[in-house]
């Protein structure tokens, strides 16, 4: 990643540095909230999270902290992305976004920008650097999903070679690039994807397949969901069942989990 400069044009030389990041992240940190989030991101042996390390910066302070360095360069976002601090890498992802959505802006629109960061965002995700629920949601609905969208490639192989990944966190990286699309009225991705994943064996799998059938429902037509579940529901597992089903009717959500 080192190289590219950021999306707001400025180079290396603007002087602001991934070490700049990191200490502002330590003066929010907290021992007590590192230990709660450890737990609850399943950082133990074996675990999704297993290895991962948490400071217990808050989120707010992590957006403000965003804000502050949103000029940061590629090379020293690829420096957060490289550390083993799981706060480094939210706030690296975090800048990302921010710098893809301003190179958006019709007036002063930067393609080359959106295809560099859009580039450097997938090389972190098959990297490993991406490996977490809380990193993926946050970046892959703008950072994959945007540009798929906008590109009208809802159907692009890159979507399938990530929902057909042995990677977890590719896997969920595909599910939700397909939010984007659904926030715009096109349900065709999710649905398209979702029949392939109903044997996954993760959970969190389960739970985004789930979140994004029911977001159909609520955002798009509920037609496309009540058709998707009157054909899928006895194959689905609990837990993608339940979300999916989590804004029907009680009598509509029994007949689907009896259905199993």
């Amino acid at each position: 990643m080192s190289g590219v400069t950021g999306a707001t044009g400025r180079a290396d030389a603007a002087g602001r540095t991934a070490e700049e990041v990191q200490a502002a992240l330590a003066d929010h940190a907290s021992p007590e909230r590192a230990a709660g989030s450890a737990r609850y991101f399943k950082t133990g042996p074996g675990e999704y999270g297993e290895g991962d390390r948490f400071i217990g910066s808050t989120l707010a302070a992590t957006r403000a902290i965003v804000a502050r360095f949103d000029d940061l360069p590629m090379g020293e976002l690829g420096k957060l992305l490289a550390s083993e601090v799981h706060e480094h890498r939210m706030t690296a992802l975090l800048i990302m976004v921010r710098q893809f959505q301003a190179a958006g802006r019709v007036r002063t629109r930067d393609d080359a920008a959106r295809v560099a960061l859009h580039e450097a965002y997938l090389a972190a995700v098959r990297a490993g650097r991406v490996n977490n629920w809380d990193l993926v949601d946050l970046s892959a609905p703008v950072l994959v999903g945007e540009v798929l969208l906008e590109s009208g490639r809802g159907d692009d192989p890159l979507l399938d070679g990530l929902a057909a990944s042995a990677s977890l966190w590719e896997r969920r990286v595909a599910v939700l690039a397909t939010f984007a699309f659904i926030k715009a009225g096109d349900a065709e991705p999710i649905l398209r994807l979702a029949p392939r994943l109903l044997d996954d064996r993760e959970d969190l799998i389960h739970k985004a397949v789930g979140w994004m059938l029911r977001e159909v429902g609520k955002r798009v037509d509920r037609g496309a969901l009540i058709g998707f579940l009157d054909e899928y529901a006895p194959r689905m597992p609990r837990t993608m069942l339940s979300y999916a089903t989590e804004h029907l009717t009680p009598e509509e959500r029994a007949a689907y989990r009896a259905m199993r």
